[in-house]
């Protein structure tokens, strides 16, 4: 993927936690969120990534979230047949008497990383890494403003970390649901 000194801008067609398609302004990345089953008992979320060039691994969601009964937490399931997790174990609070909207989780490179709430004046959620770099935003749509086929919100992801954009995605949706449902 050529470097062009600017991170990647995904657009949130929706912003609905319901589904959304995640589309860079410089048609670098594509990713859509699909809910895939709703029950009495679940509810599962498919995150796939539009932009692969193997066809064969186009079918298979890049990310499961699957939740539980009446919004509760459930889990995550990374890549093509990957273990799952507890998104309690996946995403971790900072301390055990901290805020919901504040956890840490390890990505796909080992490393950690965590998302925070409003921490910062101008952003909805900022995740840093273990060096407090700012590696991935989301924000809101300006007040007043109106979008035609897009709910003016977004996910921007520094260039250096297209390798994580499933995992911050996966991860960003879990924190938006924890923050929705008050969990």
């Amino acid at each position: 993927m050529p470097t062009l000194g600017i991170p990647y801008f995904l657009e949130d067609k929706t912003g609905l936690l319901s589904g959304s398609e995640f589309v860079d302004v410089h048609d670098r990345m594509r990713l859509s969120v699909r809910c895939t089953l709703k029950d009495s008992m679940r509810t599962a979320y498919m995150i796939y990534d539009l932009m692969n060039p193997n066809p064969r691994t186009f079918q298979y969601p890049a990310a499961t979230l699957d939740y539980g009964p009446n919004d509760t937490l459930g889990t995550i399931h990374m890549g093509i047949g990957g273990m799952g997790m507890s998104m309690n174990q996946y995403l971790v609070k900072l301390s055990p008497f901290g805020s919901s909207k504040c956890r840490k989780f390890t990505a796909s490179d080992g490393q950690e990383y965590h998302w925070s709430w409003r921490s910062r004046e101008g952003f909805e959620w900022t995740c840093l890494n273990s060096s407090g770099y700012l590696v991935a935003y989301y924000n809101l749509k300006i007040p007043d403003e109106h979008y035609v086929g897009s709910s003016g919100c977004m996910l921007t992801v520094d260039e250096s970390y297209p390798h994580l954009v499933v995992d911050l995605l996966a991860s960003l949706l879990i924190m938006r649901h924890i923050a929705e449902h008050n969990l």
